[in-house]
């Protein structure tokens, strides 16, 4: 089981942290380098945490006949449209270079071994895919290497999940995130399941966050947090109006600035979970709560009643006994005269 937090690069994800915000270009550089470059500085001025690409190749992900893909609605076969979608090797170290320059940590998920070993180089954890959570062989390559997996969950029951534990874990890697994810693209919100990433967190002990597919920029990153997420994960694009599969249902760079703002005061209103006195609370603390007053002067010897005493709010008048000792004290004899609008102290009465 995994401690409360897991360090990537210099930041600190999971319990009392701040929420670790990865804004997913996946390929949505449409292989070209500069719109790469834009996404990442896209993503640094929205506030996010890391820019996420993903490197793979289409013989190592394909059979050359694995045919068309329905969800995209296209004729092209998926071999070609993955071999069209590869980033160069070459760009990896240099989207590396521009991510440290702008201050966000550069991600990227690998699909084989290969492409792992070359981002081994340059990233600070090692985000799975979700279609990759059952490749067994590429999980215990990847743990081996001891980083941090960020690992999505999608299409995924349970006991997938249970087992992809495992065998990260008996590669000797506890440094591990899960992340509830939908596989449809668009995710419509009700089915978003936020809810599963309690379920993992419980049942493995592990940290848990959000990859979103949806296509509102702020629902369901919210609720995620709300939830306990650690990490939450979104598809950006710079236009939807741009071609290719996954810029239809990306957020665009306001609304990603926007889903930031968003999860940094969801984050702030949850607070530390511990019932407390506020700094903030103090003054109407001592000038709203309440005290017993005299509400006539009552002489000395003279018994308290509903009539002479009563539970009234402070103001900037010095407060006395608490509410709760209202009826200890009927029936009891002052021991001093006490003018009208005192608060009733101890020592004031039998």
């Amino acid at each position: 089981m995994t401690a409360g937090r897991i360090k990537i690069g210099n930041r600190w994800v999971g319990e009392g942290e701040r929420c670790y915000i990865v804004a997913e270009a996946g390929s949505n550089h449409n292989g070209n380098f500069e719109q790469a470059l834009r996404l990442i500085d896209v993503a640094a001025d929205a506030g996010t945490d890391a820019v996420k690409f993903q490197h793979f190749k289409a013989a190592k992900m394909y059979p050359k006949s694995a045919g068309t893909s329905d969800y995209l609605n296209t004729p092209q076969p998926i071999y070609e449209i993955i071999r069209n979608m590869e980033m160069p090797d070459g760009w990896v170290p240099l989207l590396a270079e521009h991510c440290r320059e702008r201050g966000v940590a550069f991600l990227s998920s690998p699909f084989d071994e290969d492409s792992a070993d070359l981002l081994d180089l340059q990233v600070p954890a090692f985000k799975v895919a979700s279609y990759e959570m059952t490749h067994v062989p590429l999980l215990r390559h990847i743990a081996r290497k001891c980083k941090p997996m960020i690992v999505s969950t999608g299409t995924a029951s349970l006991d997938e999940v249970m087992r992809a534990v495992d065998v990260i874990t008996q590669e000797g890697n506890d440094e591990i995130i899960l992340l509830q994810c939908t596989a449809s693209y668009p995710a419509a919100l009700e089915t978003v399941n936020a809810r599963a990433l309690v379920t993992m967190r419980d049942a493995t002990g592990f940290l848990t966050g959000l990859s979103d597919h949806s296509r509102d920029p702020i629902v369901a990153p919210m609720a995620a947090v709300a939830l306990g997420a650690c990490l939450i994960e979104k598809h950006f694009t710079l236009s939807n109006q741009l071609s290719g599969p996954d810029h239809q249902f990306a957020v665009e760079p306001d609304e990603l600035r926007e889903l930031v703002r968003r999860v940094r005061e969801v984050q702030e209103v949850l607070g530390t979970g511990s019932k407390e006195v506020l700094p903030v609370e103090t003054e109407l603390r001592s000038f709203a709560r309440r005290s017993i007053f005299a509400v006539r002067d009552i002489q000395h010897g003279e018994q308290f009643t509903s009539e002479n005493i009563a539970v009234l709010r402070c103001g900037k008048l010095k407060p006395g006994l608490e509410p709760r000792f209202y009826h200890d004290i009927l029936g009891r004899r002052a021991l001093r005269r006490i003018p009208a609008e005192s608060a009733i102290c101890t020592g004031d009465f039998e």
